[in-house]
């Protein structure tokens, strides 16, 4: 059951908040000192740069807003972007690339515990075994 805080709408602090609370996490810093999160040293999630691939289809300008989430298949992927009402998305770029996109100025029509999920399964897509299972064991699904 969710609790008030986890079932409000998503804010982009969340995901920095989730990222952290993961274990051995670090935080590298990229291209305009975008956050990097990484356990492992395998980024699990970024904050990415304006770029040619993810642009308004009507004005044609980059999306400054778009935010990288790992996740564990190519069928967790499609899953995740065939519905036309999701908030995530792909590009060209990311074909065969296990991770989907989030526009941050989409973030809050998901709710904070929605966006814990899609952490927690990034983070798990890049884990270790050990730590994922470690991780598994003190956190099962419910």
């Amino acid at each position: 059951m969710s609790d008030e805080k986890g079932s409000r709408p998503a804010r982009v602090e969340d995901v920095h908040e989730l990222a952290l609370a993961m274990p051995h996490v670090t935080v590298e810093y990229g291209t305009g000192d975008n956050p990097v999160y990484q356990v492992g040293g395998k980024s699990f999630v970024f904050f990415r740069n304006p770029r040619p691939d993810a642009v308004d289809p009507d004005t044609g300008e980059r999306h400054a807003d778009v935010i990288v989430f790992w996740v564990e298949s190519e069928a967790e992927k499609q899953a995740l972007v065939q519905d036309e009402a999701s908030q995530f998305f792909t590009t060209a770029h990311f074909n065969g690339h296990p991770s989907v996109l989030l526009r941050a100025s989409r973030i809050g029509e998901l709710t904070r515990d929605e966006l814990a999920e899609v952490v927690q399964d990034a983070w798990l897509s890049r884990a270790s075994a050990r730590r994922a299972a470690d991780w598994l064991r003190a956190h099962p699904p419910a």
